[in-house]
């Protein structure tokens, strides 16, 4: 499953504090730009690897870390990159 590789990835890479995914890839089926077969996924990760980092700085190390991931497996991936601090979720 997918989703379960992009979380193995993203532990093994960044050990965050929590991540979560969700996995979007039924409301897409059969889109123009999603023929491939490539799902749609939007994860919350919670990292202190993103500590002093910008938002585009963020986005680009979770797009690094899934990098072998984006050219089939991930068609569209929509990223919420936290600090520990910033994460007022309540789920840590």
């Amino acid at each position: 499953m997918i989703a379960d590789k992009i979380r193995q990835k993203l532990e093994e890479a960044l050990s965050p504090e929590l991540t979560e995914i969700i996995d979007q890839s039924a409301a897409h089926a059969g889109h123009g730009g999603n023929q491939k077969g490539g799902g749609h996924f939007y994860v919350t990760i919670v990292a202190n690897a993103f500590e002093g980092k910008s938002m585009l700085q963020r986005h680009q190390l979770v797009y690094q870390v899934l990098t072998d991931l984006m050219k089939e497996d991930i068609h569209a991936l929509g990223i919420n990159a936290l600090t520990p601090s910033e994460n007022t979720t309540g789920n840590q």
